[in-house]
């Protein structure tokens, strides 16, 4: 789908802290279909479930690959609060996935077949910024929405003052 670009120089819409979630996985053994299959459709159901629920807090996500055979969402969340929530709600997927994953790794049947990370980064008002020179909304712009950048600042110093 091809998404029409906004003219001109922009800037995310969003106030007060944004938190990033990177997650992810990286496939180690490619035969082992029966391993990461699992996992990547896990990854993305979580994600189906989250943006029928807006309600949990995902703003937005962009789906990426990164180095060979790695695979990883960049997620967008309302709060810090809210992304905890969701990890630890008995009524969610990801809690069911991760009590799976927790009982076949103390029973020793997890094979290194397939890798899982994620790192969260939480960054308090004023201390991010951001500029899309004709570009449909991206990233955290696609998240939160877009505005003009002078509404910001011209400049990243200005931006990154915005409080």
């Amino acid at each position: 789908m091809f998404t029409k670009p906004v003219a001109g120089r922009t800037t995310a819409a969003a106030e007060g802290d944004v938190v990033v979630l990177l997650i992810g996985m990286r496939v180690n053994h490619l035969w082992a279909v029966h391993q990461w299959v699992p996992a990547l459709r896990a990854m993305l159901r979580m994600i189906r479930e989250l943006t029928r629920d807006r309600s949990r807090g995902l703003l937005g996500h962009v789906l990426l690959t990164g180095s060979p055979r790695t695979y990883y969402v960049v997620q967008y969340w309302e709060s810090k609060e809210k992304l905890y929530a969701y990890a630890a709600a008995p009524d969610m997927f990801h809690h069911r996935v991760w009590a799976i994953v927790n009982r076949k790794q103390r029973a020793g049947q997890l094979k290194q077949h397939v890798g899982i990370w994620h790192e969260t980064y939480i960054a308090p008002k004023g201390s991010y910024e951001s500029v899309y020179v004709d570009m449909p909304p991206s990233g955290l712009a696609a998240a939160t929405g877009v505005l003009p950048v002078e509404r910001r600042g011209s400049r990243a110093a200005e931006r990154l003052a915005h409080r």
